[in-house]
């Protein structure tokens, strides 16, 4: 009876995690440095909340704008808030008050609702696509298919497909056993930097599962829009260069700058994650703020120049505003 009562200590010693993890700011930099680099920071969360909010705004009070390419863009921005909404505390915490510190518990929630904001804006921009396309391709019966309860269907569908493939990423780590090391790479927790402070033998779940996350949302999205392209590129070559079609297709701009935004940095970080070991740590910093904090600040303003639409609706607004002052 002895040696089992030895052999049970040394396997809760065994398994250990980290009570708090500590985060990165910019490699490099004296805290001086980094509270001067939060300035343009703390510019892109201004940009990204007033410019969304206001996108909200617009499209909640202007009767005409209510159709469904704009009830995407709402979801748009909505996502785009939460994204930054997500990043906003741990960043600025780390900038102002070298606050590096953050629970496990804490890391765990906030990776969790970075990934699904991350895949709802994915969805966001797959549905978007799937608007101009049916807009472009089949407009006599756009108003038909698109309706109101056919666009809040395929909102609840993006947001169940993200909460729950997502879900079990933050059990997946909890059973993992940690070591000393608890720094992470970014002012934020992100799961492929979570992942490798583990050092359990064998994390090929961990991996194996978020690659397959990846691959069945962002990735299969990327080639729907890729596909809905294309059949726009069909149809318009079909009618002709049509004055109509071409003003059409200049819709799709903002759409295109949207996703380029959004995918470009998103491959170029996680190929960094799982292939760029060598990478300066200083190009792994700023490609994961271009993913995360660029594309809800530039959307709304990408989308403001873009259409005419949000355009006259801001100057109404603006001008009711200035008549009542």
């Amino acid at each position: 009876m002895g040696p089992p009562q030895e052999d049970a200590p040394r396997a809760n010693i065994s398994f250990y995690q980290p009570s708090v993890l500590l985060m990165m700011g910019i490699p490099g930099l004296s805290q001086t440095h980094q509270q001067l680099a939060s300035i343009p920071f703390c510019f892109f969360y201004l940009i990204a909340f007033s410019g969304n909010s206001t996108i909200l705004y617009i499209i909640k009070r202007t009767p005409s704008l209510h159709v469904p390419m704009y009830y995407f863009l709402s979801m748009l921005a909505v996502v785009d808030l939460g994204m930054a909404a997500c990043t906003l505390p741990t960043t600025l915490g780390i900038f102002w008050f070298d606050l590096r510190a953050i629970g496990f518990d804490a890391c765990l929630t906030q990776m969790y609702l970075i990934h699904v904001f991350s895949v709802l804006e994915s969805s966001v921009l797959l549905a978007m696509a799937f608007d101009r396309c049916v807009a472009i391709s089949r407009p006599l019966r756009y108003r038909a298919i698109l309706i109101k309860a056919t666009v809040l269907k395929v909102g609840l569908a993006m947001l169940l497909r993200a909460v729950v493939s997502l879900l079990p990423i933050p059990f997946l780590l909890k059973r993992l056993s940690y070591c000393s090391n608890n720094s992470l790479s970014h002012s934020f927790c992100f799961h492929p930097d979570v992942m490798k402070l583990a050092c359990a033998d064998d994390i090929t779940v961990n991996v194996l599962y978020g690659l397959v996350v990846i691959l069945t949302t962002a990735g299969i999205d990327s080639i729907f829009i890729v596909v809905s392209y294309g059949l726009i590129i069909r149809t318009i070559i079909h009618l002709g260069a049509s004055g109509k079609c071409w003003k059409t297709l200049n819709t799709c701009v903002s759409h295109i700058c949207a996703v380029l935004l959004f995918f470009i940095p998103m491959i170029g970080i996680s190929m960094i994650h799982r292939f760029g070991q060598n990478f300066d740590p200083m190009v792994r910093t700023m490609v994961a703020y271009v993913y995360l904090i660029v594309p809800p600040a530039l959307n709304p303003i990408i989308y403001s120049i873009k259409s005419k639409q949000i355009r006259k609706a801001i100057g109404r607004v603006l001008l009711c505003k200035t008549d009542a002052i």
